[in-house]
């Protein structure tokens, strides 16, 4: 075994410090480790878990994400069409439940079986995580080459690896909702395209704009293509954890995720996370019209959810609907004078600009720029 306290150190000393990830008994103890001396973010899944550690890494901290294998199938969009595309190096600890030869539950029999093939089929580097400390330290110096060098490593960890480290526990901190305003007159339904235009001309030296995939980034991108905008080419429902990862690493910038209900109904529970660790620079903008649009107009449930009452419940400091673009502008500048961790929604109409391009830059060209921005 491991003596995880050791191996921890060693992540620290050569700059991991910066986790995020979701419960396994295999990784407790390195869990444990993560949450007593190091910045732990609790996800609510795991590719959740892992666009938070992207938001982080793109903000210039090293990041680590954890998971049970059996989440392994839950973070392959962001691995395949975050991590992979923009070249954001992540490094992964995956317990191996289900291993060939070994007892265990039989949910976990065929993942066991497959985990290392997922891994190298998604074409990232991994090796079993040895229980030698002397050939871990040569590990790990592997793993880190490969993150200085912009790519993303794995260590699958089998059962017993790590030594007992027992959780120092914490008080919760309670998340209060300071400002909550419902639907109280008609909407004015603009196009996302105005909307975005609005959003845009607030733009100022400080401001990061994260939007969605599909219409809304390659809108964002035809309104400016700017070095601190971002848009996401896929990850569908992850803008709003790239957003927290980053405002938690870069406090003196303003966050501002562009999210589409087709993209936040996939991944409600990221509204739980975000509210828990409520960064104040962090603004959560839903542009609403109850379809996909970049797939052909097909429905979505939103119109059954009431997303300002979702927000507050899950601990948004500011959660509030408005109406039109002259609202949006205010509660825009308000935030930017007065932050806290803020939802806005706003209904849109149907559509999209006419002869709509496609972003000619590559991803990963977006987010390098974005980096030097950020430490311009």
């Amino acid at each position: 075994m491991i003596n995880t306290t050791i191996f921890g150190a060693e992540l620290k000393r050569i700059g991991f410090e910066f986790y995020s990830g979701v419960p396994c008994s295999y990784l407790k103890d390195l869990i444990n480790f993560a949450i007593n001396e190091c910045e732990y973010v609790t996800a609510s899944n795991e590719g959740e878990a892992v666009a938070i550690a992207a938001g982080a890494a793109i903000g210039g901290k090293k990041a680590v994400v954890l998971m049970q294998n059996s989440g392994l199938s839950n973070a392959v969009s962001p691995l395949v069409s975050l991590i992979y595309p923009f070249q954001i190096p992540i490094l992964g600890f995956v317990s191996l439940r289900g291993e060939p030869g070994l007892s265990d539950e039989p949910q976990h029999e065929l993942m066991g079986q497959i985990t290392p093939q997922m891994l190298s089929i998604m074409k990232i580097k991994w090796e079993y995580l040895s229980s030698d400390f002397e050939e871990v330290r040569r590990q790990l110096e592997r793993a880190n080459q490969c993150i200085e060098n912009n790519e993303s490593y794995f260590f699958i960890v089998k059962k017993g690896t790590f030594e007992p480290v027992v959780l120092v526990e914490k008080q919760m901190k309670k998340s209060i909702t300071i400002v909550k305003r419902e639907k109280v007159t008609d909407d004015q339904l603009p196009s996302r395209y105005e909307a975005l235009r609005m959003i845009n001309s607030l733009k100022d030296s400080e401001t990061i704009q994260l939007a969605t995939t599909g219409k809304t980034g390659r809108e964002l991108y035809e309104l400016e293509d700017a070095c601190n905008n971002l848009y996401m080419v896929g990850s569908m429902g992850c803008v709003s954890s790239l957003g927290l990862g980053l405002a938690l690493t870069r406090t003196e910038k303003m966050i501002i995720a562009l999210d589409g209900d087709g993209s936040l109904l996939m991944r409600m529970g990221n509204l739980a996370t975000n509210g828990h660790y409520s960064p104040p620079n962090l603004l959560h903008i839903l542009l609403d019209n109850h379809i996909h649009d970049s797939t052909g107009g097909q429905h979505t449930v939103s119109h059954n959810v009431n997303f300002v009452d979702v927000a507050a419940s899950c601990g948004y400091a500011h959660s509030i609907y408005v109406h039109n673009l002259e609202e949006l502008e205010k509660c825009i500048k308000s935030w930017k004078q007065h932050p806290k961790l803020t939802f806005l929604y706003l209904k849109i109409a149907k559509g999209s600009k006419k002869g709509l391009g496609r972003p000619n830059i590559k991803p990963h060209e977006v987010k390098e720029r974005l980096q030097v921005f950020l430490d311009d």
